[in-house]
C-alpha cells in the first residue's frame, strides 16, 4: 500500500475516534437507509453478495461507494478485528477520505 493509502486509513481511524464511522453490515445498512451515510467503504475481500447489496443500496441513494483495502486493514483502521463494510457519517470526513483514496 502506498503512503497515500495509509493516509486514507489514518483518516478513517481519526473519523472513527471522532465517532463519525459505523462499521459492520447491519450498522452500515441502517446508516444508509436513514440517510446518514456520506461514504461507504467495502473491503476488497468482502463477499460478492455483500458487494452487490451495498452497491445497489448506495446507487439507489446516490452515496459514493469505494472498494478499498481488505477486511483486516479496515478492521485495524477502525480498532476492530475484521470489517467488510464501514460507513462514514460525516460529510467532511467522507470528502477527505475520498480525496485520499
Amino acid at each position: 500500500m502506498s503512503n497515500l493509502n495509509n493516509k486514507a486509513l489514518g483518516m478513517l481511524g481519526l473519523a472513527m475516534r471522532a465517532g463519525k464511522v459505523v462499521s459492520g453490515e447491519f450498522s452500515c445498512e441502517n446508516a444508509i437507509k436513514q440517510g446518514k451515510a456520506f461514504l461507504v467503504i467495502l473491503a476488497e475481500d468482502a463477499s460478492d453478495n455483500t458487494k452487490k447489496k451495498f452497491t445497489d443500496m448506495t446507487n439507489y441513494r446516490n452515496i459514493p461507494l469505494v472498494i478499498y483495502g481488505n477486511k483486516l486493514s479496515l478492521g485495524k483502521a477502525t480498532g476492530k478485528e475484521f470489517r467488510a463494510s464501514v460507513a462514514i457519517i460525516d460529510q467532511a470526513f467522507a470528502e477527505n477520505i475520498l480525496k485520499l483514496i
